[in-house]
């Protein structure tokens, strides 16, 4: 039996995890990451997120277990430790890709901090899951396949986001803003870690008959929305972009002015009937949807001068891909 729950250990580890992390790719529905990035980020929290925690947290509790008691140094570690150490071990590979010119705003780092998140929560998850496995117990296996899918990985995943998050608001943004943004998102991160670590540890130690637990089962749910919540704003902010950049174009004379609501439009540009025959639907759409970021960007930057190039490439590719109209 052993055997064969260490090898579903490995299928529910690794495949809702996946699951998961195209839906977060698919909601970023108007300028979606390059998936090979999104994958790369996934696979930095899967081994190097890993690896710089388990080696953080093992430096970090030496002096912990020489002060402490086991138990005690085990709940500080726990609730304390990990937190501190796992959340800027998932974030490293954000601040690389903040230099990267596909991590333009807040749903990007979303997208980006679940990602990593979401690697993380899969390799844990198969960690735990192996431990549990080897019990040859099917309950508590198929119990802890449940719990950690369904919650850890997700708090993984919503703790990596803000940080994301915070970084993709404050790229183009006063450095006064990022001192602020960033390390409050760091905080938030870790306090939702903590939060959700510490119920945890506490129940288990005080035997409050799974009362807090099941406060941490109904408290996550909440948190999880809120940031559901705020990634529809970035959204809807994206959108409101795209109307308000495309309307200047159109009244310059650089695409049709009926296409501007159908582009800022998720739903209504998915069609194909609106536009002429013959012009490249995705690439169109793409380039429009581009166009109008890169012009919000350009006013932002410190160094505008790759965006308002692109500003430019853009806009010879949409006079391009809408010239065969009158050809």
């Amino acid at each position: 039996m052993a055997l064969v729950l260490t090898t579903l250990s490995m299928f529910f580890a690794v495949v809702p995890i996946l699951g998961f992390l195209v839906l977060m790719w698919w909601l970023d529905r108007y300028d979606r990451e390059p998936f090979w990035l999104v994958g790369l980020t996934f696979a930095w929290g899967a081994v190097g997120g890993i690896t710089t925690a388990l080696i953080g947290s093992a430096i970090a509790m030496l002096p912990l277990n020489w002060l402490l008691e086991p138990d005690v140094a085990d709940a500080v570690g726990t609730m304390v430790v990990a937190p501190l150490i796992e959340e800027p071990g998932k974030a490293v590979v954000l601040f690389a890709l903040w230099f990267s010119r596909h991590f333009d705003n807040t749903t990007d780092g979303f997208v980006y901090g679940a990602a990593t998140g979401l690697g993380f929560g899969m390799t844990e998850n198969f960690m735990y899951f192996v431990g549990v496995s080897m019990t040859g117990d099917v309950a508590v296996w198929g119990i802890t396949v449940v719990v950690r899918t369904l919650y850890s990985a997700l708090m993984h995943a919503a703790a990596s986001s803000v940080v994301g998050a915070a970084l993709g608001f404050a790229k183009f943004r006063p450095w006064s803003v990022r001192l602020v943004a960033i390390p409050a998102a760091f905080g938030a991160a870790m306090a939702i870690h903590g939060l959700w670590n510490g119920l945890l540890t506490i129940d288990g130690l005080a035997g409050t008959g799974g009362a807090l637990t099941a406060v941490n089962f109904l408290v996550f749910p909440v948190e999880f929305f809120l940031l559901f919540v705020i990634l529809q704003l970035c959204l809807l902010d994206e959108r409101s972009t795209i109307r308000r950049e495309l309307d200047d174009e159109a009244a310059a004379g650089r695409l049709p002015a009926e296409h501007v609501p159908i582009l800022a439009s998720y739903l209504r540009r998915s069609g194909r009937a609106w536009l002429p025959r013959g012009v490249d639907h995705h690439a169109y759409v793409r380039a429009a949807t581009t166009l109008a970021f890169r012009k919000h960007q350009a006013r932002r930057a410190r160094r505008a001068v790759f965006y308002e190039q692109d500003v430019a490439r853009l806009r010879a590719q949409i006079a391009a891909l809408l010239r065969v109209t009158e050809l």
